[in-house]
């Protein structure tokens, strides 16, 4: 462990909202806490049933959150009882985390939002800092047992989509009005060499290309490599605002593939960066790359081989 680089504690690295999230080892110390709930949100089940922090619960993206037929998530009803169902009540604190330098988590996180939860009137949700990766490179504790907890008592309000979430219309309003759109893909799937992430299959969009006026800020970014950890609050600034000239006043888009690592940005940005008006377009390149007559730019029109695939969708 001495070895390891050490992560730095989230509420020294100057971010606006540094309650959001904790270490690793505020999680080891509440660990069997009945006011805190932990949740495992990864790419695929088997991670989690491969090991995870001791007592903590998978929330599934795709099965869990999602509308089984509709391209949207679930209502007020089927969130309530999910949540209930994890143990989670009014005044329970939920930590997530997961793989993917916690990509997964802070889409959940972006997806309770659309509910009111991260406004503190009924949970407090929180970010375990440096995810699966940084407990794992900290020699913490696993286990793949899985604990029962009594049922919740957590009330959900109505989903609420306009102050988080942006659709197609609202794109195309942005666009005419010259609002900011930041293009959080790989730089080959912006310039429209690429369908998709490298690794990943086609995931479903016939054109390549990106959104006019968006600037290319690959999530990943945010990320210290070392630590699996967020930068340092003026280490995002200077990408975000001295390279790519965002202010915190400006209404900001964020978009992807299918809207979560797009979610990622936009935790960095209005919760990290305090920027008072971003919302994710989880429709995002699947649906703008698939609409008739939306405007696209490119900058390569001979997209690389890809393998073709219907699979349920990766960023």
């Amino acid at each position: 462990m001495s070895s390891q680089p050490t992560a730095t504690p989230p509420g020294s690295r100057g971010y606006a909202n540094p309650h959001v999230l904790v270490p690793t080892d505020w999680v080891q110390r509440h660990l069997g806490d009945p006011a805190v709930r932990v949740l495992e949100c990864s790419e695929a089940p088997g991670v989690y049933d491969s090991g995870h922090v001791p007592g903590a619960l998978r929330i599934g993206w795709l099965e869990d959150l999602n509308d089984p037929v509709n391209r949207d998530y679930l209502d007020r009803e089927r969130l309530q009882r999910l949540l209930r169902g994890l143990g989670i009540g009014q005044s329970t604190t939920v930590v997530l985390y997961g793989d993917m330098h916690n990509w997964w988590a802070v889409f959940a996180f972006w997806a309770l939002s659309l509910f009111g939860i991260s406004r503190l009137r009924l949970t407090r949700l929180r970010i375990m800092d440096g995810g699966r990766h940084l407990w794992q490179q900290e020699g913490r504790p696993m286990t793949t047992l899985v604990q029962d907890h009594p049922p919740g008592d957590i009330v959900v309000g109505e989903r609420n989509d306009r102050l988080f979430r942006a659709f197609r219309d609202d794109v195309l309003d942005h666009i005419h009005r010259a609002g900011k759109l930041v293009d959080t893909r790989s730089p080959a799937e912006f310039q429209g060499r690429k369908l998709h992430m490298s690794a990943y299959p086609n995931e479903g969009a016939l054109r390549g290309g990106r959104i006019p006026g968006a600037v290319n800020i690959p999530w990943e970014r945010a990320i210290d490599p070392r630590t699996h950890t967020f930068k340092a609050a003026d280490e995002l600034r200077a990408i975000y605002q001295d390279e790519h000239g965002l202010t915190p006043d400006d209404d900001v888009i964020t978009y992807c593939r299918i809207g979560e690592r797009s979610a990622h940005s936009w935790f960095v940005l209005g919760y990290l960066l305090g920027f008072r008006h971003v919302r994710n377009y989880d429709g995002s390149w699947t649906e703008w790359g698939n609409s008739v007559r939306v405007p696209i730019e490119r900058d390569d029109p001979v997209l690389e081989p890809t393998a073709a695939s219907t699979g349920p969708g990766h960023g």
